[in-house]
Order: structure tokens, then sequence, then C-alpha cells
């Protein structure tokens, strides 16, 4: 009876340090995973600004953007 114990003891704490094991990498994924998705925010910000300026930057009139494109010849 006492074998069967220890031996189910033993299972029982290569199972726990697996699972300890286990947790630490899905901790480790998920920082890798937030770090990704934040830098893909981070993308997603700046392109949406570059949209928005291109967007602005067309609907200026003609003729006021042929003014500004004539003065920086002068300079």
């Amino acid at each position: 009876m006492k074998t069967e114990l220890e031996t189910r003891l033993e299972e029982l704490k290569q199972e726990y340090e697996k699972g300890q094991q286990r947790l630490m990498n899905l901790d480790q994924e998920r920082n890798n995973l937030n770090n990704i998705v934040l830098r893909i925010s981070g993308a997603i910000h700046v392109l949406e600004e570059l949209l928005k300026e291109q967007q602005n930057e067309n609907s200026i009139p003609k003729s006021k953007h042929t003014k500004h494109a004539e003065t920086e010849k002068v300079k």
C-alpha cells in the first residue's frame, strides 16, 4: 500500500511540474502575442494617419495647390 501511495505521489509531482512548465510557456506566448498585437495596432494607426493626410492633400483646391507648388519653385 505504501509503495502505491509513493508511486502516485511521484506521478502527481511530475504532472504538477509539467503543468507549471506549460503555464510558464503559455505566459511567454501570451506576452509575445501581446507585443505582436501592439505592433500591429501601431502600424494600423500610422497607416490611418497617412491615409488621412493623403485625403486632405487630395481635397485641397487645385488653385491653392498650384500656388503652393509655384512658391516652392521660387525658393
